[in-house]
């Protein structure tokens, strides 16, 4: 029982610490800012991650999608992690490390934004992904551990949760990854559907 709540008393300790990260909150801020703006100039979110990473970029993909906290209008994000035959054919053909930058030379625009999650900020595909969209003039925003990695560099917006430990990391990573939902939900339809 008290591995079960030392585990809980972890997670709460790092959201505590969330709360008094003034770069952690203004980071979240300035990522819903340029998603917002990338939907109202008629672009789209890319999200990318590997394995638990991958998972929240799909879990957030269809929260923008469908809905988040209220019935409004499809929002365009695209998780670039469920197209097996893409990942397979790049990864066989060219290399694993090419997975997420070829399908941003195929589908990114300028102005788009494009959202990498690792908990380390090391992965190779995340970061060929990122120097693509610099190429593209691609909005990027990163979500990291404690470090940041190679990413923290490459991003111009950079949220690094103050943690080492990857499942805390990835509990944070959705917690943020729900609160930048909500914000850009929110100043794009209110509570009433209407679009500001």
């Amino acid at each position: 029982m008290e591995k079960i709540k030392n585990q809980i008393k972890s997670s709460i300790e790092l959201k505590q610490k969330l709360l008094e990260a003034p770069d952690v909150i203004s980071g979240i801020q300035n990522a819903a800012n340029a998603i917002i703006s990338a939907f109202r100039n008629g672009r789209k979110l890319l999200l990318a991650g590997n394995g638990g990473s991958a998972a929240d970029a799909q879990h957030l993909a269809a929260e923008f999608v469908n809905r988040f906290g209220f019935d409004r209008p499809g929002l365009p994000a695209i998780a670039l992690t469920t197209d097996t035959s893409i990942i397979t054919a790049v990864g066989n053909d060219s290399n694993f490390d090419r997975i997420f930058a070829r399908q941003i030379e195929a589908l990114g625009n300028s102005g788009d934004v494009f959202f990498g999650i690792s908990t380390s900020g090391t992965s190779h595909n995340l970061v060929e992904a990122l120097n693509v969209c610099r190429k593209i003039k691609i909005v990027t925003a990163g979500l990291t551990g404690i470090y940041g990695g190679q990413m923290k560099d490459l991003c111009e917006i950079c949220i690094k949760v103050p943690s080492g430990e990857t499942p805390r990391i990835q509990e944070a990573h959705i917690l943020i990854g729900h609160i930048i939902c909500s914000l850009v939900e929110e100043e794009l339809y209110g509570r009433h559907n209407q679009v500001k």
